[in-house]
């Protein structure tokens, strides 16, 4: 079982859209089973909030099920609980670290490392651009899955 975190500010934007992103794609390849996948905030803001209209309207439009996520925040047993934890931007990467104090093991990325790319998902909390953020997230969780199956896991 690969068990992957992913990570945003909040949690009712990016992580929710890239953790049942993933979910879609792996369930559409038939790999449901091996996957545990979540998402968490790295504040306290949005703790209990549903998903943000913009990424439900993305869900709707690219017909993504997803129920019941309320954000929660990230705890440092995490760490230990999680393979990869999978941060949105920089400031997330920091906030994760300063959350589990380090990263020996290697499991903090950022998504679009995963395609080869230094580039941040934007915050569609800000920009108002859920569709490009949207684009990111597949973009990084389309790398991820090629990068999982590389490694034939």
């Amino acid at each position: 079982m690969i068990k992957v975190l992913f990570i945003c500010h909040g949690s009712i934007c990016r992580s929710p859209m890239a953790e049942f992103t993933l979910k879609h794609m792996v369930a559409t390849r038939g790999r449901a089973s091996g996957f545990h996948i979540a998402s968490a905030a790295t504040s306290t803001e949005e703790i209990g909030n549903p998903i943000h209209h913009g990424t439900m309207a993305i869900f709707r439009k690219y017909h993504i099920p997803c129920t019941g996520h309320r954000a929660v925040q990230m705890k440092k047993s995490d760490y230990d609980a999680y393979d990869y934890i999978i941060g949105m931007d920089n400031a997330n990467i920091r906030n994760i670290l300063r959350i589990v104090g380090s990263d020996p093991e290697h499991k903090v990325y950022k998504l679009l490392e995963f395609a080869g790319s230094s580039r941040e998902v934007a915050d569609p909390w800000y920009t108002g651009d859920f569709e490009t953020t949207y684009r990111d997230v597949c973009e990084g969780c389309t790398a991820f899955l090629e990068y999982i199956e590389n490694r034939n896991i």
